[in-house]
């Protein structure tokens, strides 16, 4: 197999982790591969960057990822949709790739598909 058969191999089996991962989430939520496996630039010390938004999120962001139980080698980011709409507005970095390389994994709150709305 090729180097880039073999890439190829490795971000599906990744995406494919991630998406049963999400879909045991027991709230509503719209939950997005992003970073190095969503670009496909991954390295051997990659970890795997999930943001999850959902209007179950309060408190502090420690205290958000106490439900999540995220594997291993995850970086899990979780806001709100109000947080991740103002940094939409605000073109913060996170937002622009979420919306230009981001890997939909489940979408209860149907965020990406009216991404257009947003004015991005």
């Amino acid at each position: 197999m090729g180097i880039i058969e073999e890439r190829r191999r490795l971000r599906e089996k990744r995406i494919l982790e991630a998406k049963e991962w999400a879909s045991r989430i027991s709230f509503k939520a719209t939950v997005i591969l992003i970073g190095s496996y969503a670009r496909g630039d991954f390295n051997l010390w990659s970890d795997v960057d999930i943001l999850v938004i959902s209007e179950e999120f309060v408190g502090s962001p420690v205290h958000r990822l106490e439900n999540l139980d995220a594997p291993p080698g995850y970086q899990i980011i979780a806001l709100t949709p109000k947080e991740f709409k103002r940094l939409i507005e605000r073109r913060e970095p996170i937002a622009m790739e979420t919306i230009e390389h981001g890997v939909v994994l489940r979408d209860d709150l149907n965020i990406f598909s009216t991404k257009i709305k947003m004015n991005v």
